[in-house]
């Protein structure tokens, strides 16, 4: 019998994981993850950890399985938070779900398991795993899309690597949402009508500012708002030396000035808000809404345009830094100067969009077919191949 640790987490999809790999004759364990507990920061009571830990403890006597509680807060703290507020800082958008997995959960999590006997470790994601064997008897693993399009949370692993999904187990990637629920109500399961949580359980509900005030600290400045019919957007496209040269041109952004719009209100703080972002600007009296189209961390001003066609948002292409670029199939990296078709997405539950990579001695470009809007630094990219992740990186 393989012996399975499963990060249960008190929802109804870990719950179904457990019971799903009990009745494929594993021998499964359960453990709850404590991320958090400095109650100096405001924390919602919209996602108590208390409550958590004990369904899921009550999920496991129902099942029968062992049951502990780790303490990762210190790892959390360290490679999850702390990081957060180095990013916000820098005027990037970090995040977190992405980092949560490819640190705590597959990594400090995933040695815990493995210290434990373990040949595996579960959790309830929305993704499946596949398997390519070659001649030489070797494994390449795949990380595919959920079977539920709605809930595909392949987005969330983009950073798994090849050992990791080596030994990880994807129990409902094959089920829709309503069948897991389903599953967990004709067993008894405590969670089986528990709505799913939201974003990052430590924080809850909590609006990101009052978070992250908590280390950085507010900072009055102003909100500019800049015309759409800016000359920064209508200058002539230049003739180009080479490819690289024009993706370059393509990938970069406006630079905003004062004098390029007029001042329409103040703000608490420019690292506290993110490009795209419609909420929190209390900017009234415009025709459209706001949107951020920049801030300018270092001069303490967020630029904003109407509307969410303003030509601010959009960009036609990104480019990854060698440092932050990563291969979930190494064996399909791309070498300087060559390219690949795929699809991407720039955000969770994103509509795949088709693009281009272009690898180049710095990084990669990824050069989309049509323009893409809030392309936000500190984000991740994600490629595909049809339904296989297959690599990704952080906006830079």
């Amino acid at each position: 019998m393989k012996k399975v640790v499963v990060g249960l987490s008190g929802g109804v999809d870990s719950s179904v994981t457990a019971y799903l790999l009990q009745q494929q004759g594993y021998e499964v364990i359960g453990l709850f993850m404590k991320n958090w507990h400095d109650d100096s920061v405001t924390i919602s009571n919209e996602c108590p950890w208390l409550e958590d830990s004990n369904d899921a403890l009550i999920v496991a006597e129902k099942l029968g399985i062992p049951f502990q509680t780790v303490d990762l807060s210190e790892q959390y703290q360290e490679r999850i938070v702390d990081y957060m507020f180095k990013e916000y800082e820098k005027g990037r958008t970090p995040n977190p779900d992405v980092l949560c997995n490819r640190e705590i959960k597959f990594d400090v999590f995933m040695k815990i398991a493995l210290q434990l006997g373990a040949d595996y470790v579960a959790t309830g994601h929305y993704c499946r795993k596949g398997v390519i064997v070659h001649e030489d008897g070797s494994e390449t693993y795949q990380l595919l899309a959920g079977a539920d399009n709605n809930k595909d949370q392949s987005y969330f692993l983009c950073q798994l690597s090849q050992e990791q999904l080596a030994k990880t187990l994807f129990p409902i990637g094959e089920l829709l949402k309503p069948e897991v629920r389903k599953i967990a109500a004709e067993n008894d399961l405590i969670t089986a009508d528990k709505k799913d949580s939201q974003g990052l359980c430590f924080i809850g509900k909590v609006r990101l500012p009052d978070f992250l005030q908590q280390k950085l600290k507010p900072k009055k400045g102003v909100i500019v708002e800049v015309p759409a019919v800016n000359e920064l957007y209508h200058h002539t496209v230049p003739s180009f030396a080479g490819k690289e040269e024009e993706l370059a041109f393509y990938a970069e952004k406006p630079t905003y000035q004062l004098s390029d719009g007029k001042v329409v209100g103040e703000h608490q703080g420019a690292h506290y808000f993110t490009k795209g972002q419609r909420k929190g600007l209390d900017v009234g009296g415009t025709k459209e809404p706001l949107f951020v189209i920049e801030t300018d961390v270092a001069e303490n001003v967020i630029y904003t345009g109407q509307g969410k066609s303003h030509p601010g948002l959009y960009r036609r292409t990104l480019f990854v830094g060698n440092d932050e670029l990563h291969w979930v199939r190494k064996d399909l990296a791309l070498d300087i100067d060559e390219t690949m078709e795929v699809m991407a997405r720039i955000r969770y539950r994103q509509p795949l969009q088709k693009a281009t990579l272009y690898k180049v001695n710095g990084g990669l470009y990824v050069d989309f077919d049509e323009k893409q809007s809030a392309i936000t630094e500190g984000q991740f990219v994600a490629w595909y191949i049809k339904d296989e992740l297959i690599g990704s990186g952080v906006i830079s």
